[in-house]
């Protein structure tokens, strides 16, 4: 794919650290799977894997987590 940041770069499977914040919890998730341009190093992380994410932050934002830094399951 092109990267629409640049628009100059080709991206290419990779792995990038998320962060998400919301109020007084930071949350980290480390080797994201992603597609990353090559020039300009954007990250583009597809619908399915951005779900799980937003989920497994749910879930440790009600069980009250303030920071937390784990790698990501893709399972």
């Amino acid at each position: 794919m092109n990267c629409v940041i640049c628009k100059n770069g080709v991206t290419a499977l990779g792995l990038v650290t998320v962060t998400l914040e919301r109020g007084s919890s930071t949350l980290v998730f480390r080797k994201v799977p992603a597609q990353i341009c090559e020039n300009c190093g954007e990250a583009y992380v597809a619908d399915a894997t951005t779900a799980k994410l937003l989920d497994a932050a749910e879930t440790a934002i009600k069980a009250g987590v303030q920071v937390e830094i784990r790698n990501f399951d893709a399972a």
